[in-house]
C-alpha cells in the first residue's frame, strides 16, 4: 500500500527587520549592519505574531541583521537558531556601503548594467568579491532547497534578506532573472512557500499585518 505521508516542507521565508542603512537606501550586501530601533521593534512584533505557529526549525543568515530577527522569533519559542552563510544577501563588491546616488556617480557603467538587469554583469571589486545575480540566485535557491530537503513534512523558518526573497519568488513563479522586479520585498515580512519533490511553490507573499507603521521596500 502506498504511504500517504506528507513529505512537503512548509517554508516561512522572512526578511530581516529594518536597519539604518535600509532607511537611507545605502547598499549593505555582505556588510554586517545591525538592526536599528525600528528593526528591533519589527522583530519583536514578528516573534509575537508567529509565536503560536508550528515551526520545527529556524535557520538564519550569518549577518547580524538576520540573526537578530531570527533570535527574536526563537526567543519566544525557546528554540535555537541554526546559522547558514549561504542565506546571506548578494555580495555587491565595490557598491557596498554606498548610497544608490553614489554608486551611479562612482561606477556609471556597472550601475547602468545593474539597473538594466544584466544577470551576468561583473561588479567592481570592493572589500568583498561581488557576485553576479545569476551566481547569487544559484547560491540562495540551492540553500533553500537543501534546507527543505533536510526537513520533509516539517515547517521551517528561514530568516534572510531582500535579495534572497526575490530569488525564491522568481524560482517559485518561474520568472526570468532578466525581468524587472515588480513585487515588493518588505522588512520583517513573512513569505510562505511549500517545497515538494524539489519544486518550490508560493503560498502567500509579503505578510506584514503584524507591523505598524508601513515598512520599507528595498533590497539589502
Amino acid at each position: 500500500m502506498l504511504s500517504n505521508k506528507n513529505t512537503a516542507t512548509t517554508i516561512l521565508l522572512i526578511r530581516h527587520g529594518e536597519t539604518a542603512w535600509n532607511a537611507e537606501k545605502r547598499l549593505q550586501g555582505h556588510l554586517d549592519i545591525a538592526l536599528n530601533a525600528e528593526g528591533e521593534r519589527q522583530a519583536a512584533l514578528l516573534g509575537a505574531a508567529l509565536a503560536a505557529e508550528p515551526i520545527d526549525h529556524i535557520v538564519s543568515s550569518d549577518l547580524q541583521r538576520a540573526r537578530q530577527t531570527a533570535e527574536a522569533l526563537a526567543r519566544v519559542r525557546g528554540m535555537q537558531v541554526a546559522i547558514d552563510p549561504a542565506l546571506r544577501e548578494r555580495c555587491y563588491g565595490g557598491f557596498e556601503g554606498l548610497l544608490y546616488s553614489e554608486i551611479a556617480a562612482r561606477f556609471p557603467l556597472e550601475f547602468a548594467a545593474w539597473q538594466a538587469r544584466d544577470v551576468d554583469g561583473v561588479l567592481p571589486p570592493g572589500s568583498n568579491r561581488g557576485e553576479s545575480f545569476r551566481e547569487f540566485y544559484e547560491r540562495t535557491t540551492a540553500a533553500i532547497t537543501r534546507h527543505a530537503a533536510a526537513h520533509p513534512g516539517k515547517t521551517i523558518a528561514l530568516v534572510a534578506h531582500g535579495g534572497v526573497l526575490e530569488c525564491a519568488y522568481r524560482a517559485a513563479l518561474g520568472l526570468s532573472l532578466e525581468t524587472p522586479r515588480d513585487f515588493k520585498v518588505l522588512n520583517a515580512s513573512v513569505n510562505r512557500f511549500v517545497m515538494e519533490e524539489g519544486v518550490l511553490k508560493l503560498v502567500s507573499w509579503g505578510e506584514v499585518g503584524h507591523l505598524q507603521p508601513a515598512v520599507l521596500d528595498d533590497v539589502g
